[in-house]
């Protein structure tokens, strides 16, 4: 049924209830002889009259009378069920699909659902971290994080910070075999390798050489696609790692792990967040992007400055 047909069968229902198809134009914000022409189509599509007319009253006939019967539930219940997408639009209750990388970002992601949940409690996110990119269309997410470029032209992309990528090593890791003064000499040292979980991908580590970012390979003595391992292994003073701030920032404040060759530090990736249009998102949504946006641009929690990272290079 066309929208046009809909339309008319309204006007007609309440020509019937308000007495006039003026009246009935009124709602629907059209002018009288709009209206009328909207019935007038309708019979014509049916073949039948629907209203009898005279100067001074309007009535239905058998089969305008059986029209409104077969069609005037239908109409109520899709009604009622517009006027609940309307109000839901603007409730901060039920699901929120939340997607992000699965690499060390779940202490990043967590404080800010946290908060978001105690500010309103009806929320129930449904969080999935995976380091494979996922289509935003066939798994209806909400928000996404990412690290890298935009996705799609179709999202709107937001830059939230920088990730460095820290070369760092524990005190007795440093103790027991000495700190190597140069990249090259990483290669008599044992090292840690991070794998992709999903590709398989061996990524080599990245440093920064005269303002450019190029890649260094090193013999790994330890290959892992969980980062939780790798920090691990690098506390335990078993190799060197190279690992992301936000992982590693609150421990190298705690001396934990010793920055080495912060000269050489690469910051050219970044974390993003990514959405639809924001006008058309659900108050909930807007609300959640507006948090995440407040509390991760620029945090200082998640990256070293210049200053921190000569302070905590310094081992004795």
């Amino acid at each position: 049924m066309s929208n046009q047909n809909i339309k008319a069968i309204e006007i007609l229902i309440n020509a019937i209830q308000l007495g006039s198809i003026r009246q009935a134009a009124i709602t629907k914000n059209i002018s009288p002889q709009a209206a009328s022409q909207l019935l007038m189509q309708l019979e014509e599509t049916l073949g039948v009259r629907l209203l009898n007319r005279t100067t001074r009253r309007l009535s239905l006939t058998e089969e305008g009378q059986n029209l409104i019967n077969a069609t005037q539930p239908a109409l109520m219940a899709l009604n009622r069920a517009f006027l609940n997408i309307q109000q839901s639009k603007d409730d901060i209750s039920g699901p929120l699909r939340i997607i992000g990388p699965s690499s060390g970002f779940a202490p990043v992601l967590w404080p800010i659902i946290n908060e978001y949940c105690q500010l309103y409690p009806e929320i129930q996110p449904n969080v999935q971290l995976d380091d494979n990119i996922k289509n935003w269309v066939v798994d209806r997410v909400d928000v996404g994080f990412h690290f890298g470029m935009s996705l799609s032209e179709e999202l709107i992309t937001r830059q939230l910070f920088s990730v460095q990528l820290i070369i760092c090593a524990s005190p007795d890791y440093l103790k027991q075999y000495g700190r190597p003064r140069s990249l090259d000499e990483l290669s008599l040292h044992k090292c840690s390798i991070f794998q992709h979980p999903g590709s398989g991908q061996i990524f080599p580590w990245y440093v920064s050489i005269d303002d450019k970012i190029e890649t260094l390979e090193v013999p790994p003595s330890l290959i892992t696609n969980n980062t939780d391992i790798e920090i691990q292994a690098a506390l335990d003073g078993k190799v060197i790692s190279q690992l992301s701030s936000i992982s590693v920032t609150h421990l190298i404040r705690d001396r934990k792990l010793i920055p080495l060759f912060i000269n050489h530090i690469a910051d050219h990736m970044h974390a993003y967040i990514y959405y639809g249009s924001k006008n058309k998102q659900p108050l909930k949504v807007r609300k959640f992007i507006d948090l995440a946006i407040k509390r991760l641009t620029n945090n200082q929690d998640l990256t070293l400055s210049i200053k921190e990272l000569n302070h905590y290079a310094i081992y004795k």
